[in-house]
């Protein structure tokens, strides 16, 4: 409760120490307005108008179901790889045999393109829930059981002998030293596989469902209607960017303060 209230407290503080993050976003948004004027709304419309169109998605109730129902396939399969892939990941760091016999299997994990699982799963699953939830679990499992292994792998012999020293309980062991070292390895892990559920949950909806932001994205892409386009795809950048900065990133300050 203290960790939560510590968190709302700095959290202002926080955003205003995002000046650097808020010049590169300025940036980009000129190279892109840049973009515009050199291509033409054709091809590449201008923020104004995308924002304008997105404003308007923001209108039509259904947008609002589609986007909810996009997110939710999205942290649902990013919850599921994320528990399964955080407890194997760590059972396989810490015994040797565990690793070796699952290291080549998530090596084949990974070396699949998410559009072949897509298939797969269309052909396993039909049309559907089960085609995307399979797909973005199998998609970035492999991402935060790499952390996990990694984090467990890496907590140091001396470290573990000091705390023997001192006679540290096994729960002080755990708090004072398991937790601030695997989570240092997972919060990466975590931010880099909800990327990869974000790509892949709509790449899945566009092939394999009938509704959902993927869908919305093909029907524009058929109408040529860049500026809906792009419009649906800033709609998913926007939703990623606050869960990564506003919820993760100062969860993550918190609990890594031993670094410093």
């Amino acid at each position: 409760m203290k960790t939560f209230v510590k968190i709302l407290k700095d959290f202002p503080w926080f955003l205003w120490s995002g000046w650097g993050s808020i010049s590169s976003v300025c940036l980009f948004f000129a190279l892109w307005d840049f973009g515009n004027k050199y291509y033409g709304d054709m091809v590449l419309p201008s923020p104004l108008l995308t924002f304008v169109t997105l404003k308007e998605l923001f209108l039509d109730g259904g947008f609002k179901e589609d986007l909810y129902l996009t997110v939710f396939r999205a942290l649902k399969g990013f919850g599921v790889s994320l528990v399964i892939g955080s407890i194997l990941g760590l059972l396989a760091g810490f015994f040797k045999t565990a690793s070796i016999f699952s290291r080549p299997i998530v090596t084949i994990l990974v070396g699949v393109p998410p559009i072949a699982w897509i298939v797969m799963a269309m052909i396993w699953f039909g049309f559907g829930n089960g085609t995307i939830a399979f797909t973005v679990i199998i998609a970035s499992f492999p991402i935060v059981f790499a952390g996990a292994m990694q984090g467990s792998r890496t907590i140091e012999g001396k470290y573990k002998e000091v705390c023997d020293v001192f006679k540290l309980k096994w729960h002080q062991k755990i708090t004072n030293l398991y937790i601030p070292h695997l989570i240092s390895y997972f919060f990466p892990s975590y931010i880099s596989a909800l990327g990869i559920a974000w790509k892949v949950v709509v790449m899945a909806e566009l092939l394999g469902a009938s509704d959902g932001i993927g869908v919305r994205l093909g029907i524009a892409r058929s109408y040529l209607d860049t500026p809906t386009a792009l419009a649906l795809v800033c709609s998913m950048v926007i939703v990623l960017l606050f869960i990564e900065y506003v919820i993760l990133e100062p969860v993550k300050k918190e609990v890594e303060q031993w670094r410093s």
